[in-house]
C-alpha cells in the first residue's frame, strides 16, 4: 500500500506540471479496479517490481534511473486515451497500453507524438509492419499467430488433418476478440474445417446461452479469446457441461491462475497459449527477493509472484529496459529521447545469451527486430493446466506461426491502413 501510494502521489505530482526527478520515465497505463483488475494487477506490479529491481541493483539502466508513472485506466479506451495524454509530456520514452481498444486510439497519437508503443501479443496485428507502423511494436507475437498455432497444434493432435472437424471461437465481442477472426476463416478454408463464431459481450458473466450453442453444435474444439471475469466464468460453463477441457485451448490472455482456479478440479487439463515464462524457477527471482521483496519495495500487496501475468509483466519489463539499452549504446549517451527509445527497439535482438544474462533463461522466443518487422518471431508455446497441482505445465516446444498465412494479411491491412491515413510506407532497403 505504501509502494502504491508513493506511485500514486509522484504521479500526481507530474500531472500538476512539476519536472519528472528520474530520468528515464516509463509510464504504466494500468487497471487495478473493474472487471478486468484481476488480470491487470499482477502485469502492473511485475512491471514495476522489475524497474525497482534494476534501480535497486544495477542504479537503474546506465547510470540512469528509472522512473514509473502509473495512471489506472480501468481498462477503458477513454481513460486510456486521458491518462495518455497527461502523462506523454512527463518525459514517456515507452508506453505499453495492455489494452487492444486503447491501442488503436494510440497508434495516430504516438505516431504524430514521436513516442513508440510495445503492445506484445495484443493491439493491431497488422503493426508487424514496421514500414507502415513507425512508432508501433508487438513483438515477439500477434494476435493472428496465435490462431495460427492453435490450429497448428491442432493439426499435431489430429495426424496433420482437420478435415470435417468443427471449431467454434469464443470471443470477447470487441476489437480484442475479433482480432482472429480472419485468420481463423482463412485457415478454415485451408485446413476444410468447419468455424462458427460465438460473440460474449462484455463484462461476460453471463454464458449460458453461448455455451447451449457450444453444446447444441457440438465442435471437436473451442477456442478461447477471453479477459478479466470471463476466462473463469467460460471455464465453469465449460466444465459445467462437461466440454472436454483439453479440447479447450484459450490465447495467451486467456490463461492465467485467475481464469481456472475458481472452477477447482473442473479445470483440469484446460489449455492456453504463452509467450512468455512459467512459473519461478528463474534465477532474477533470487534477485527480485533480495532487492525488492524483502527490502519492503514490491509493488501491489506482493502475493503474485511466479504467476503468468505477473511473469508477462516481468518480460514486458525486461523487453523495455533492454531496448532501452540498445537505445544508449546506438546514441552514445544514457539520458536518451523517445526517437532514440523507438531506435533501440528496432535495433533489439533478443537471444538466449541475453535472456540468460537477464536470469530469465528460455523466458521468451529468440527473435529480432528489424525496419520491416516489428512483430518479432511469431511463437509460443501450449501450456496446459494440472488442478491436483495448481499449477501451469508448458507440453510443447516453442511453435512458429504460419507465414504464408499470416504474413499476407498482414501486408493487406499495413496497406489499406497506410492509404487511409496517407502514410507513405518506408524503403527498409
Amino acid at each position: 500500500m505504501k509502494k502504491t501510494l508513493t506511485t500514486l502521489t509522484l504521479a500526481a505530482g507530474l500531472l500538476a506540471g512539476v519536472p519528472a526527478m528520474a530520468d528515464l520515465v516509463m509510464p504504466s497505463l494500468s487497471y487495478r479496479t473493474g472487471p478486468y483488475a484481476a488480470n491487470g494487477i499482477p502485469f502492473a506490479d511485475a512491471y514495476a517490481d522489475y524497474f525497482t529491481l534494476l534501480n535497486e541493483r544495477d542504479g537503474g539502466i546506465g547510470g540512469e534511473k528509472i522512473k514509473l508513472v502509473e495512471c489506472e485506466t480501468g481498462y477503458n479506451t477513454e481513460k486510456g486515451v486521458e491518462c495518455y495524454e497527461s502523462t506523454k509530456g512527463t518525459g514517456a520514452l515507452l508506453y505499453q497500453p495492455l489494452s487492444t481498444g486503447i491501442t488503436y486510439q494510440l497508434i495516430p497519437k504516438v505516431t504524430a507524438d514521436g513516442i513508440p508503443m510495445l503492445t506484445s501479443g495484443l493491439g493491431r496485428t497488422s503493426a508487424a509492419d514496421g514500414k507502415v507502423f513507425k512508432w508501433v511494436f508487438n513483438f515477439p507475437a500477434n494476435y493472428w499467430d496465435g490462431a495460427s498455432i492453435m490450429v497448428k497444434y491442432l493439426l499435431s493432435e489430429n495426424n496433420d488433418s482437420l478435415k470435417g472437424k468443427k471449431i467454434a471461437l469464443l470471443y470477447h465481442n470487441s476489437a480484442y476478440g475479433k482480432e482472429p477472426i480472419r485468420t481463423l476463416q482463412d485457415l478454415s478454408k485451408k485446413y476444410g474445417f468447419k468455424l462458427s463464431l460465438i460473440p460474449i459481450d462484455a463484462p461476460g458473466q453471463e454464458q449460458k446461452s453461448q455455451w447451449l450453442q457450444v453444446r447444441r453444435e457440438r465442435p471437436d474444439y473451442v477456442l478461447f479469446w477471453g479477459w478479466g471475469v470471463m476466462n473463469p466464468v467460460a471455464i465453469q460453463e465449460a466444465a459445467n457441461i462437461r466440454f472436454p477441457m483439453d479440447h479447450f485451448i484459450g490465447i495467451w490472455w486467456s490463461g492465467s491462475e485467475n481464469d481456472v482456479k475458481p472452477a477447482g478440479a473442473g479445470a483440469n487439463g484446460y489449455k492456453a497459449l504463452t509467450f512468455s515464462g512459467v512459473g519461478d524457477g528463474f534465477p532474477i527471482y533470487g534477485d527480485l527477493k533480495k532487492y525488492v521483496y524483502d527490502a519492503g519495495k514490491a509493488a501491489g500487496a506482493g502475493d503474485q509472484h511466479g504467476t503468468i501475468l505477473y511473469n508477462r509483466g516481468l518480460y514486458a519489463a525486461m523487453l523495455t529496459a533492454e531496448a532501452a539499452k540498445k537505445a544508449q549504446e546506438l546514441s552514445g549517451h544514457a539520458r536518451i529521447t523517445p526517437a532514440e527509445m523507438r531506435d533501440g527497439m528496432e535495433a533489439l535482438n533478443v537471444t538466449e545469451d541475453l535472456m540468460a544474462k537477464d536470469g530469465m533463461p528460455k523466458f521468451g522466443p529468440a527473435f529480432q527486430v528489424t525496419c520491416a518487422n516489428h512483430g518479432g518471431s511469431g511463437q509460443a508455446q501450449v501450456m496446459q493446466w494440472d488442478a491436483k497441482a495448481a499449477k501451469w505445465n508448458v507440453i510443447t516446444d516453442w511453435i512458429q506461426s504460419d507465414s504464408s498465412v499470416i504474413q499476407p494479411l498482414i501486408d493487406a491491412d499495413a496497406a489499406a491502413f497506410a492509404k487511409e491515413n496517407n502514410i507513405t510506407p518506408r524503403d527498409c532497403k
